[in-house]
């Protein structure tokens, strides 16, 4: 069977130099030429001293493996082993949700605000964003910088103050973390340093402990570091994003960079029989074409609004699809806008639904997007970081001066099968340093055959993708 892999790519924050001269003292503090050794699986596997050298290496949280997955090997015929290795698995999993269990709903407007920022005005094609893979990009450039540039970040991200923010970042990390043979959720980050410039150890330490970082130094545009940081990002996806990984390189004003990705591989809870899926017509925003959908009826709960209908696709151990469906006559687009949909993506409860018999018939799809965040994040109130005369990267660095963001891109794709799903994207922060501000039990059919809208969620229904499909296949 084909393997399932839902994956998010973010290489989240470039942090380049260009022919800055104003350079001031670093904190005593900052970090030393001492290296450590490569130690784990989630480092550059060929690293070539002296080029690129490890300062620390991160250590993940070990789990039970599923005594159900396709990856358990252990062979028993002893009943009790296998309950016990069941409980185990099952205390590992509660465990994970206990991070995350006061949750009150703090994310729910950056979340909404930003996917109908960057998923509206669709125009036909497809778009597809990462809410959870901006999320923690934006959770760590509010580690590097400071004042006013921090403040936007906050007000944005709903946290009171950077304190609030790396605690709930930590706890959305290991909530949504799994490793267990049969379900994979990993989120994994890096930082790469120039090795000509003083960094401040304790930013580096907090990154470190609360999204997990590795941090790595070597020359800033040689071959090896950019070959090195390619291996790093193509080993933390499994090669799936090779074609766009090898686009991603530093140069040699590069100062800094900060790599993030998600590794999320989920099943179905109930697959589709393959032998179901038939050839049928979607009515596409340009128009009709052929597409293979997938077909399943079973009792599940049916939701409906003003504007839209909606059901869910449980994955397995790890979260939920929402496939919703505007009413003939409205747009995905006019549902981006409209209030109460955005209200239903959030919702921990909604009041008009019913169990029914729902005959689903969903298209396979394949999607994909790229965007330009800059004018999106501008339009939520993040603009100090974009401006190199008010802009404060201090956290991070006292040895270079004005520096700012200058690139800010995002790239998602998601595919979805029989079997589950798969999903890819990556974030592009970058940064330059420069002397000027730079530019700115009844039935229903559900048939998904024309344009619509999903989500999938993780822990507590926050929405790792969203995307709207206009054209199931490209």
């Amino acid at each position: 069977m084909k393997k399932i892999v839902a994956l998010i790519l973010t290489t989240a924050l470039l942090l380049s130099l260009m022919g800055c001269s104003n350079t001031n003292t670093a904190n005593e503090n900052d970090i030393s030429d001492s290296q450590t050794e490569i130690n784990i699986d989630n480092t550059v596997s060929d690293f070539q001293e002296p080029y690129v050298l490890a300062v620390s290496n991160a250590v993940y949280p070990e789990m039970a493996p599923d005594p159900y997955g396709p990856l358990y090997v252990e062979d028993t015929e002893d009943d009790d082993a296998i309950y016990d290795a069941y409980d185990a698995w099952r205390s590992d999993i509660r465990s994970r949700y206990q991070f995350f269990q006061d949750y009150s709903g703090e994310l729910d407007s950056f979340f909404t605000d930003s996917m109908r920022q960057f998923l509206a005005d669709s125009q036909g094609q497809n778009k597809i964003y990462s809410p959870i893979n901006v999320y923690m990009a934006l959770g760590m450039l509010a580690e590097v910088t400071d004042g006013e540039s921090r403040k936007q970040i906050l007000d944005l991200l709903g946290a009171d103050s950077v304190e609030s923010l790396r605690a709930q970042a930590n706890a959305i990390w290991n909530a949504n973390y799994r490793n267990d043979g049969a379900t994979t959720s990993i989120f994994a980050s890096s930082l790469w340093l120039d090795e000509d410039v003083k960094f401040v150890q304790p930013t580096l330490d907090v990154l470190a402990e609360n999204y997990y970082a590795s941090t790595f130094r070597g020359a800033m545009g040689s071959e090896e570091l950019n070959n090195a940081l390619q291996n790093w990002l193509n080993e933390q996806t499994g090669g799936l994003l090779e074609e766009q990984v090898s686009d991603v390189g530093l140069n040699e004003y590069t100062i800094m960079a900060l790599a993030t990705t998600v590794n999320f591989h989920a099943r179905w809870r109930d697959e589709f029989y393959e032998g179901a899926t038939y050839t049928g017509v979607f009515h596409g925003a340009n128009g009709d074409l052929e597409s293979d959908f997938m077909r399943q009826s079973k009792t599940r709960t049916y939701y409906w609004g003003e504007n839209f209908s909606a059901v869910s696709q449980s994955l397995a151990n790890v979260g939920t699809m929402w496939l919703i469906l505007p009413d003939e006559g409205i747009s995905v687009d006019e549902l981006m806008e409209d209030d109460q949909t955005m209200q239903f993506v959030m919702a921990r409860e909604w009041e008009d639904q019913k169990s029914l018999i729902v005959h689903l018939a969903v298209p396979k799809f394949d999607v994909s997007s790229d965007m330009d965040l800059i004018p999106g994040l501008k339009a939520l109130g993040v603009t100090d970081v974009f401006d190199s005369q008010i802009s404060d990267f201090t956290p991070m660095t006292a040895d270079i001066g004005q520096i700012c963001l200058s690139q800010a891109e995002h790239a998602a794709r998601v595919q979805i099968d029989e079997e589950g799903c798969t999903a890819v994207a990556y974030t592009v922060f970058a940064a330059e340093a420069m002397s000027a501000e730079p530019e700115e039990q009844e039935e229903i059919d559900f048939t998904l055959d024309r344009p619509f809208l999903f989500v999938i969620t993780g822990v507590e229904g926050l929405p790792l993708f969203a995307g709207v499909v206009n054209q199931p296949v490209e």
